[in-house]
């Protein structure tokens, strides 16, 4: 299966690009490095894909499994090499599970089946960074 998107120089340091799903987004840089800070960071959006293919894993694997929880985030943290070009050598991810009673038992079985295997942005993060992974419950 083939993707493909179209980006579009909108001017300075300025791109718009689609998506199959025919959606447009915006990627510039900081001020510091000659953009307008006017959209979202190409390196940036990487940690936003790995964590956002996670979590649509983790949700549709608890929803099958009938766990209940009130809330769920990702927190993604990409270090760079120092040495240009950089890339993230390490990405560190947290996931935050917010409910009563939380299942942690099915909870940790969703997202090692999404990190080990069926998360297939992970799978391109494993072949250029070291991947970690946490999962904190929060019993509220």
């Amino acid at each position: 299966m083939s993707n493909k998107v179209v980006t579009h120089w909108k001017g300075n340091l300025q791109f718009e690009s689609d998506n199959p799903s025919g959606k447009l987004f915006t990627m510039d840089t900081s001020q510091e490095h000659g953009g307008h800070d006017s959209g979202l960071r190409p390196k940036a959006m990487m940690l936003s894909s790995l964590a956002g293919c996670s979590g649509l894993d983790v949700v549709s694997i608890l929803k099958k499994m009938k766990v209940p929880f009130s809330d769920f985030r990702i927190d993604t943290y990409g270090e760079l090499t120092d040495e240009h070009p950089k890339y993230y050598h390490t990405v560190s991810m947290e996931y935050h599970f917010y409910g009563e009673n939380l299942d942690e038992v099915k909870i940790k079985k969703a997202v090692d089946l999404s990190v080990d295997k069926y998360c297939g942005v992970m799978e391109m993060f494993r072949r250029f960074a070291e991947v970690k992974t946490a999962i904190h419950y929060h019993n509220v």
